[in-house]
């Protein structure tokens, strides 16, 4: 039996302490139709799902948490339980959609069972069916997640956007190479005085970021309607935009795909505020944004890989283009500043303490009432090529997140061939605003488009008008 790391065990335990929340992602895809004969299409998923050794395990723990939480094989599925099928009431649009998404994930899994749920929906409007796929965030991060869900397709999913992430090109030991071997004294010197240097460097820049990392924990946002307890009910809503748009917008304001991204977020943010009648200050929204520590090698580990960073995104600035070139400073910054380093290195230390000690400080964290971020915002690289799934083309490819740790708004980015979907899950009281903050982040992009000498008219086929410069 394999041993759940800390990370991995941790989401169980912020799970068990809070009942309002259930820490499980998803993605929904919408593919084409007509839907297959449902019985055909579950006993094909069926065959590719048990193919995956983890769909076929459950937990087993132990009393008083003596040991971690184990993955226990020679479960006897029954595949019922865990291939479901939908059908959403007429018209069948969006909206019918996201409201049955959100009653879905806002469930938890039962644990006595494998830790995941794919539920077949049919009756979307314009002839088209769609697939949630929902698992626990124990068993995989989202850059996992991804592959699992892709490797369910047709041809494997193929390449995907994972490759351009930084940790995929990282050094595995963590960006510090041994000293060659050479015959010459001096040389030993000169390289144990570097590699020296060098770690004093990294510890120094851990230490920084840790320091950052517990700041941010600590330090309050300003009060606002974003920060307060949850229900155990959600609302869902999704928005796709260009990638075409996203990388013009790059190319012009020398910036990446993730910066273009919380840039739209922040501008979203600070019109929802303003709507609720409230003044959008710079401490107002530190956002909680996971960084893939999961090199390319590592791609199908069915586990979490990820640090964190904790930014402020700019929400008291008016201006798209300086929002989005504070965002990029701020990002730039935090990266250097170790906060990803420091994540990383808490998570390897805590898998060296006694897991009764560990999953008592997790509980007792994620318990206490904490103001210091005010939302998750987390980027996952997708496929770079559309997808087909039992024949049917995947035309949308959206995100789920969770929503815990007394965050009231979540939003996941999953690029997809050449879009870039943006998933929001906001608890069902607290923010009823759900879709305007998705047409908040789509405005804003269209407008960084503009502004970048790029605009197209919605729907396509209407005028278009190229800007210069």
């Amino acid at each position: 039996m394999e041993q759940l790391t800390t990370l991995d065990a941790g989401f169980l335990q912020a799970e068990d302490s809070d009942p309002h929340v259930s820490l499980a992602i998803g993605a929904i895809a919408v593919l084409a139709g007509p839907m297959p004969d449902f019985d055909s299409l579950a006993s094909g998923l069926a065959e590719r799902l048990m193919a995956v050794p983890r769909f076929r395990q459950t937990l087993r723990t132990h009393p008083l948490d003596l040991g971690a939480p184990e993955w226990m094989d020679g479960a006897d599925v029954d595949i019922s339980h865990h291939i479901r099928r939908a059908a959403l009431p007429r018209p069948g649009d969006d909206a019918a959609l996201f409201r049955w998404a959100a009653e879905v994930m806002e469930r938890r899994l039962d644990r006595d069972r494998p830790l995941w749920e794919c539920w077949i929906v049919d009756g979307l409007a314009y002839n088209r069916w769609a697939m949630l796929m929902k698992i626990h965030h124990c068993i995989a991060d989202g850059v996992a997640a991804t592959h699992l869900l892709t490797g369910l397709c047709d041809d494997h999913g193929g390449e995907t956007f994972a490759t351009a992430i930084r940790a995929a090109h990282a050094p595995a030991a963590g960006g510090l190479r041994l000293p060659a071997l050479t015959l010459n004294p001096i040389d030993w010197v000169t390289s144990a005085w570097r590699t020296s240097r060098g770690v004093t460097s990294a510890a120094g820049q851990a230490l920084q970021g840790a320091v950052e990392i517990a700041g941010g924990l600590l330090r309050p946002a300003a009060s606002s309607s974003l920060t307060g307890p949850v229900t155990n009910m959600r609302r869902y809503a999704s928005v796709e935009v260009s990638l075409g748009d996203v990388t013009q917008i790059c190319e012009r304001f020398d910036v990446t795909v993730n910066d273009v991204a919380l840039a739209a977020i922040t501008d979203s943010f600070r019109t929802m505020l303003m709507r609720r009648g409230e003044q959008p200050r710079s401490n107002s929204l530190r956002t909680l944004v996971p960084v893939s520590v999961r090199s390319t090698d590592a791609a199908d580990k069915p586990d979490n890989r990820v640090s964190v960073m904790l930014p402020y995104l700019p929400v008291d600035k008016a201006d798209p283009i300086q929002q989005l070139q504070t965002v990029h400073a701020r990002l730039t910054r935090t990266k250097s500043s170790g906060q990803r380093e420091a994540g990383s290195i808490f998570v390897a230390a805590a898998n060296a303490i006694p897991y009764a000690l560990t999953a008592w400080a997790v509980r007792t964290l994620t318990r206490l009432p904490q103001r210091g971020v005010v939302t998750l915002a987390t980027n996952v690289p997708g496929p770079r090529k559309r997808l087909r799934l039992m024949g049917r083309e995947v035309i949308r490819l959206l995100p789920i997140p969770p929503l815990a740790l007394q965050l009231r708004t979540g939003i996941a980015m999953l690029s997809y061939a050449d879009h870039l979907a943006f998933g929001i899950i906001g608890d069902y009281d607290a923010a009823p605003d759900v879709n305007e903050l998705a047409d908040g982040i789509e405005r804003a992009v269209s407008r960084l488009a503009c502004l970048s000498g790029h605009w197209r008219a919605t729907p396509v086929g209407t005028l278009a008008l190229v800007q210069g410069g």
